[in-house]
């Protein structure tokens, strides 16, 4: 697969502070890239170098092969959505339209340019409502849909989920997953967000003090956790309780609301643990097993990702669990849905 982007050697210091140190990184071209690593780790500056808005200290950025010496031309190539949303004091068609505008496109190109926009964004009818009036999800979605809309061959999303109400992730989500697939672009997306970056991620790199740490597939960087991922990752299945060894060598949690979740490990007192989503077996019966965590539960979320549905389940906690979408379609599983959650001692992990 060809390389649509390189880092080489990229420094950038601002005054003493060196916020990227020696990164190399090549980005392939129609992939989702995920940068993960604490706060002021450096993730958005390299997204911001990709984006062309800043210029590296040292290094050189290449795009298709060619030295990016033109950064405003280079500009045309990649599109960035920034944490912190910004939009303008108007309606939300006239958002999107935008960045169209500044390009030169027709006023019928960029009708439906926009419509599309807001289709895969699911704000269809919000045209003329004042974007500034919606809620931080929709505003979001807004900037999604005003990078979208341009159709570059390179898509930067900053943090894109972060402090969102779970519906408008799940779109989110959703969206980064569908342009990926049916558009064919390329995305890279710095997250704090493991489900993310393991559901919709080709490759995952930690980036630590500014320098990266590891390169990978999801399972090889996430399958910890490890110190670095756990003092700054949104796992998700996250439980705090109070742990008891029992007789057989394993330990018995008690979280909050009396739920009990057992797991191969011995460790009394407080204790934090997590459970993988794809090490949830959800069934519509209680199955006959070995698994010592059995929970009876109802589908309150649906998030379709292609070939994998990820599910919220309340059973006394939320539990997020990841099943492929033949066997959502098989168990016709939907939102109200009365589901059973099983789960091995050993898939218990401690933080």
């Amino acid at each position: 697969m060809k390389t649509l982007i390189e880092l080489k050697k990229i420094k950038k210091s601002y005054k003493e502070i060196t916020a990227l140190d020696d990164v190399s990184l090549k980005i392939r071209e129609k992939e989702i890239f995920t940068v993960v690593g604490p706060n002021g780790s450096g993730k958005t500056t390299m997204l911001k170098i990709m984006a062309f808005i800043d210029e590296p200290t040292s290094g050189e950025v290449f795009f298709y092969g060619e030295k990016i010496s033109n950064r405003n031309q280079a500009r045309k190539k990649s599109t960035m959505v920034f944490q912190k949303t910004t939009l303008f004091s108007t309606t939300v068609y006239k958002n999107v339209a935008y960045g169209l505008k500044l390009r030169g496109y027709s006023k019928k190109e960029t009708e439906e340019k926009v419509k599309e926009a807001l289709s895969l964004v699911k704000l269809v009818g919000y045209e003329k409502r004042l974007a500034k009036k919606l809620s931080g999800g929709e505003q979001q979605r807004v900037s999604l849909a005003r990078a979208l809309a341009l159709n570059t061959q390179l898509l930067l999303l900053d943090e894109p989920t972060a402090n969102l109400d779970p519906k408008n992730v799940s779109i989110i989500e959703e969206t980064i997953s569908r342009v990926n697939r049916e558009f064919k672009t390329t995305i890279v997306m710095a997250t704090h967000n493991m489900f993310q970056a393991e559901t919709l991620t080709n490759r995952v790199a930690l980036l630590l003090g500014g320098k990266i740490a590891q390169i990978g597939t999801p399972q090889e960087i996430l399958r910890g956790p490890s110190i670095n991922l756990a003092s700054f990752a949104r796992l998700e299945n996250v439980f705090s309780g109070k742990s008891k060894i029992v007789q057989e060598g394993t330990s018995v949690i008690v979280v909050d609301d009396g739920l009990k979740i057992e797991a191969a490990l011995k460790k009394s007192g407080k204790v934090t643990v997590f459970v993988r989503p794809e090490d949830i077996i959800v069934s519509k019966k209680i199955m006959s097993s070995s698994a010592r965590n059995v929970f009876k539960g109802k589908i309150v979320e649906v998030s379709d990702f292609g070939p994998v549905v990820k599910l919220r389940v309340d059973a006394g906690k939320d539990f997020v669990v990841q099943i492929t979408k033949r066997s959502f379609v098989e168990m016709q599983l939907n939102v109200g849905s009365t589901v059973f959650l099983t789960f091995k001692a050993s898939s218990v992990h401690l933080i």
